[in-house]
């Protein structure tokens, strides 16, 4: 009975230890048995700790949150390519996130300097970067400029440039390469020249507060560029100025460019020609934006190819022709006034060929002008009979509405008016030191009244 009892007992703990060496077996084979239902919560414990555990990693490694993947992970039990298909989108999430981190990085950046536009891509208009300058258009909270330059230059006796491609020798400071370029800072006998040896760079010239002066060259002398942009920096105001003499197409003018010169920003230069030309180009003149106040001897902004205005503020003095392009003017937005020279021959507004007028307002005076030779609204052009001493007072008059009142440097006869309120059936009159004229019908296409 006695024996019987030990077999009993053996038996009973054989079976014990047979239990746990089940469950071990269970656990190893578990993978086998992934198209079942889990029903054991121990197992469904063991893939939780697994998937946490493959989070935990790929958190110490990007060092992010993917409770997303691990809620995925508990929602079905994977094969190896299901896991697979698991990393790759935990990596994409990861870039995204990183992507985030960056943004928020520039974020952090611009509140010193501003704020990056759209998302950190360059801006290559308006503003004309270049990239092998390598600056980048940002825009402030406020919604000013914010710039990188490709240089930083102080003038002065002995002007100071921080950057690159800038070469200094005595008073003339030379951009050798595209980019764009900040200068400050008052010169004497100074000249900023643009001469990048290579005929598709493109340079800005940014002037912020600067004062040239040169009395044998040009202030500013764009020697060869494919573009240059010359760019009064918002809310400043600059000057140059030279008294270099007239002495063929070459080298002559406060500013002169052999190829095509743009001007834009949204700052205040002031052009003083004592013996030449204020601007002149060999190629185009092109007014974007900005306000420009020239005073020349010659002609206030010549060009030998065409002269376009799309935008700014133009004041005029020319000692000669006020705007004179041997080719093309086309003036399509933008707020001009101009007085040409005492010369008979010589024209407040001269086009060698065409003249365009599309918008914005143009009011000119001096002997003669060439009218257009396409308008989209009437244009008034009118001769007053006889010479009007210099410093007068001129009133252009449209539909008894004043619309400018200007006072020309030199002598004057002929006046002509663009503005797009001009339209068949209006009426115009014109008065001169306050004896106004007889109030004149405009008609559709050309208006051309005499005072005789």
């Amino acid at each position: 009975m006695k024996y019987s009892r030990l077999l009993a007992a053996a038996a009973a703990v054989t079976m014990i230890f047979s239990g746990y060496s089940c469950g071990k077996d269970d656990k190893k084979t578990s993978s086998d048995v992934n198209d079942s239902t889990v029903s054991d919560s121990a197992e469904t414990t063991e893939k939780k700790s697994a998937k946490d555990s493959k989070s935990s990693k790929t958190d110490k490694k990007d060092g992010e949150k993917t409770t997303t993947d691990k809620k995925d992970g508990e929602k079905t039990t994977t094969d190896k390519k299901d896991e697979k298909s698991d990393k790759k989108t935990t990596t994409t999430k990861a870039g995204e996130k990183k992507s985030d981190t960056t943004t928020t990085a520039k974020k952090d950046s611009s509140d010193k300097g501003g704020n990056n536009s759209g998302g950190g891509s360059s801006n290559n208009n308006d503003n004309n970067n270049s990239s092998q300058g390598g600056s980048n258009n940002e825009s402030g909270g406020s919604g000013e400029e914010v710039k990188e330059y490709t240089a930083e230059i102080t003038l002065g006796s002995t002007p100071k440039a921080t950057g690159s491609n800038v070469k200094v020798e005595g008073g003339v400071v030379t951009i050798t390469a595209g980019g764009d370029y900040l200068f400050t800072g008052n010169m004497d006998n100074g000249q900023i020249r643009v001469n990048t040896g290579a005929s598709e760079d493109k340079v800005t010239v940014v002037l912020n507060g600067v004062n040239i002066s040169n009395p044998s060259a040009p202030a500013i002398f764009i020697e060869e560029a494919k573009r240059c942009t010359i760019k009064p920096k918002e809310g400043s105001v600059n000057h140059v100025s030279s008294g270099v003499e007239k002495k063929g197409v070459q080298d002559t003018g406060a500013i002169f460019s052999n190829d095509t010169v743009r001007l834009n920003g949204n700052g205040e230069l002031n052009v003083t020609a004592t013996a030449s030309h204020g601007i002149n180009a060999d190629d185009d003149v092109i007014i974007e934006s900005g306000t420009y106040n020239i005073d020349s001897r010659k002609s206030g902004i010549i060009a030998n190819d065409d002269i376009t205005i799309n935008e700014g503020r133009l004041n005029i003095k020319g000692g000669t022709n006020g705007l004179k392009s041997k080719g093309t003017i086309n003036i399509n937005g933008g707020y001009s006034v101009v007085s040409g020279g005492t010369k008979e021959e010589k024209s407040s507004i001269y086009a060698g060929s065409t003249f365009s007028y599309t918008g914005g307002y143009l009011y000119a005076a001096g002997n003669k002008v060439s009218v257009p030779t396409y308008s989209e609204t009437p244009y008034i052009v009118a001769d007053l009979g006889e010479t009007v001493g210099a410093g007068s007072s001129v009133e252009f008059f449209l539909n008894g509405n004043s619309m400018i009142t200007m006072n020309p440097h030199n002598d004057f006869r002929c006046v002509m008016m663009l503005a797009p309120e001009v339209s068949g059936g209006s009426s115009f009159a014109v008065s001169v030191n306050g004896n106004r004229s007889q109030d004149f019908s405009v008609t559709d296409g050309e208006n051309q009244f005499s005072l005789k």
